[in-house]
């Protein structure tokens, strides 16, 4: 074990005997920058990217400096093998917030075995709360179903104010004239800034106006917004006054938001005539209108909506208008006092709705309450970027996703930090636009998902290298599990095999990055999410629930409460039971595959369950064949992900006819506008194929495992088919997709 006098509880042990560089370090550690010597290859002028053996061969000299790792008597083949490893230059580890392993280790270990002191600390020292908490009990849960309600309590009976902490205090810090928000229109030509003050003003003033509306604390507002600074805007108006924010994606159709408002009821409504994204123009205004439309006949009517004119996209006189219900943004925000006083909450009052895909057709309203989610998303954006002062930081997600509300709002904000927020797509007029953006504003860290590299990669390197990228020192992905070679093109392209990639693992649910490398801490390997958080109990588990230890693979659950957990399903309790916490008893079940290779690392395989993850979007299967079979000429589908080299995901729908409906391209195409006009055009499918029959059990489940295996004509590995109702389908389906 780790010689250096420091004794090891069995719950961090737990997480150490799974590291075997750690379990099997001698008497000689020395903790120092970072991992040298079984990596061979501390000191190189920047980050690189070799085999073992090659790091064999560039073995350092001995006159090491005095933080230096000396580890003698291991075999560095016996761990790593012909692994890629990248290592963090000695530069980048002497200015990092977590500039050794050994640091990492020391703040893990205090995580896990003292969470209350360590939570603690961090929440009191870098936020700030109107009243403390029960210093003696900052948290309480119960995650086994057999004891009761499933129940997540972080600092309850604090009171506060994620708005305040995320423009209030940084003013009064002497922040005021720091711009807090750099915007780049989908047109090169169009861009603005807000300084931290004039964020605080124009929060204000929308503040102002909800409550003006009748929006009190504990009101749902529904934000349906593209990426311009009113988004961000509009969530910490809410913040501020108490009221629960639910964003939605505007790629969603009138039925998917139909389906939020009928189910969240909110008092307002915050939308924008047109976005316009790439050469197309969005017309959201008429989406919202349908969706109002339907709404109201389901039950659920709104009185106010308040529309921003996008000049850029279409003007006031185009956009269609209901008088007494809608009102322009421009005409009345300007009117609203730059000063809102601040509702303070307690940490465990909600903060925002978030809808995700399940695997049943109903999408999932995610709860996050205040306290527990400001101090996590806030120290995560702290730690995995190892955010400074200097750095400009852009993410290219949106804020209708968990990425856009933890890491383009919240997370910066709560750190002090200049955003950068663009409205259009990565490739547009070309596929420089990114890192044309990089150069024009001087970004240092830079997260986007692997769905967008792998389209850029595609393009070739020659828009990368138009660009000078200079200002990059860190980036980062999320969204999916990224695969080596996008992360290697990542690194060696974007990057200039200088700059550490955190490639983190999280989900809407978890709040933010949950296994995450952290820059100069840690030797990476491509492809792989490294180690667990601050707090983060990640484990493997069997099919029993048993958990494995050392090299394996499993369901990857999370055992322990964190701050920024989700709390529950908006109106259904039930349901987070038994999504989350059923299927493993005492244990979070993340529905994702991982493995843990010899040395420790993880690996996210993707998911088990049957929610697909195009592009970065999560989005339910039984979602896309409720769709397709409410056409009036399909009697049956099913829906399965297939791997796509650019999206992640690719949506293949399996259809059957009504009986007597002739097959036809033209009723294919039908199919996909179904999909695209009540889901988005995200989930239309890529393939679909005519089947006289599904592969079912005989309790009449389909076996989309089946469909699966033979769509990535994995014949060999299809399994047992003993429960087919009729094992003569699994041909035909065969002879379909491989003809």
């Amino acid at each position: 074990m780790i010689s250096n006098g420091t004794i090891w509880s069995s719950r961090t042990l737990s997480f150490y005997k799974n590291v075997p560089l750690l379990n099997n370090m001698n008497s000689n550690f020395l903790f120092g920058n970072s991992l040298a010597k079984p990596f061979k290859a501390l000191h190189k002028p920047r980050l690189e990217i070799a085999s073992c053996e090659s790091k064999r061969e560039n073995e350092l000299n001995h006159n090491q400096e005095k933080t230096d790792i000396a580890i003698d008597n291991i075999d560095v083949e016996e761990y790593l093998g012909e692994d890629e490893i990248v290592f963090p230059s000695q530069e980048f580890c002497q200015q990092a917030h977590i500039p050794t392993t050994q640091k990492y280790l020391d703040m893990y270990k205090k995580s896990i075995e003292e969470p209350s002191e360590f939570w603690s600390e961090i929440a009191s020292s870098e936020f700030y709360w109107k009243k403390e908490w029960n210093r003696h009990q900052p948290f309480s849960h119960n995650l086994h179903i057999s004891q009761g309600n499933i129940n997540i309590q972080w600092f309850k009976g604090g009171i506060t104010n994620i708005c305040y902490n995320c423009i209030d205090r940084n003013v009064e810090d002497g922040l005021g004239d720091k711009i807090a928000m750099y915007w780049e229109g989908n047109e090169p030509a169009f861009d603005a800034s807000l300084t931290y003050t004039h964020l605080l003003h124009q929060v204000s003033q929308v503040a102002n106006f909800l409550k003006d509306i009748g929006v009190k604390k504990g009101d749902t507002v529904l934000i349906y917004l593209p990426m311009i600074m009113e988004l961000p805007i509009a969530m910490l108006a809410c913040a501020r006054i108490g009221a629960v924010h639910s964003v939605v994606f505007a790629g969603f159709s009138c039925e998917s938001l139909a389906q939020r408002i009928n189910d969240c009821k909110p008092k307002a409504l915050i939308t924008c005539n047109a976005a316009k994204r790439g050469s197309k123009i969005i017309h959201l205004k008429d989406i919202v209108d349908a969706a109002l439309i339907q709404s109201a006949k389901d039950g659920h009517s709104i009185d106010s909506c308040l529309v921003y004119e996008n000049k850029s996209a279409l003007d006031k006189e185009s956009t269609p208008w209901k008088e007494g219900r809608d009102l322009w943004w421009q005409d009345v925000i300007p009117k609203y006092s730059k000063s809102c006083d601040v509702e303070w909450v307690d940490a465990e009052d909600p903060l925002f709705l978030l809808y995700t895909s399940g695997s049943v057709g109903k999408p999932k309203g995610v709860v996050h309450t205040t306290g527990g989610y400001m101090v996590y998303v806030g120290t995560t954006f702290k730690y995995v970027f190892d955010y400074k002062p200097s750095d400009i930081y852009w993410s290219t997600a949106d804020c209708g996703w968990a990425a856009g509300h933890g890491y383009v709002t919240y997370g910066p904000l709560l750190n002090g930090a200049t955003v950068v927020i663009y409205e259009g797509v990565p490739n547009y007029p070309n596929s420089g636009r990114c890192w044309e953006i990089v150069d024009k504003y001087k970004v240092s860290i830079f997260f986007t998902a692997p769905t967008l590299l792998r389209s850029l990669m595609r393009d070739g390197d020659k828009y990368v290298k138009r660009y000078s990228r200079k200002s990059l020192r860190v980036l980062g992905s999320a969204g999916e599990p990224i695969n080596p070679a996008a992360w290697r093109w990542f690194y060696e392209v974007v990057g200039d095999s200088r700059c550490p990639i955190s490639d983190t693992w999280w989900q809407t649910e978890t709040g933010a990055a949950m296994i995450t490398p952290i820059p100069g801490a840690w030797p990476l390997k491509p492809g792989s999410a490294t180690f667990p958080f601050f707090g983060v109990q990640a484990v493997i588990v069997d099919e029993e629930g048993n958990e494995i230890e050392g090299e394996g693979e499993g369901y990857l659950c999370i055992k322990g409460s964190w701050p920024g957990a989700l709390r529950t399903l908006y109106r259904d309790h039930d349901r987070y039971e038994a999504t989350y916490f059923k299927p493993f008893p005492g244990y979070y079940f993340t529905g994702d595959g991982c493995t843990r290779d010899k040395d420790g690392y993880f690996w996210i395989t993707g998911r088990v369950d049957d929610v697909l993850n195009v592009s970065g979007h999560r989005i339910g299967t039984a979602e896309v064949e409720s769709a397709l079979v409410s056409h009036p000429h399909c009697a049956e589908a099913a829906v399965i992900g297939i791997d796509h080299e650019v999206k992640g995901q690719s949506i293949w729908a399996f259809v059957t006819l009504v009986e007597g409906v002739p097959q036809s391209e033209e009723l294919r195409e039908s199919l996909i506008q179904t999909i695209r006009t009540q889901i988005g055009a995200f989930a239309a499918p890529d393939k679909i194929y005519w089947a006289n029959e599904l592969p079912k059990t005989r309790s009449g489940k389909i076996m989309r495992r089946v469909l699966r295996k033979i769509a990535s004509k994995q014949l060999d590995e299809i399994g047992d088919t003993s429960t087919l109702v009729d094992p003569a389908v699994l041909y035909q389906l065969i002879a379909l997709v491989h003809s």
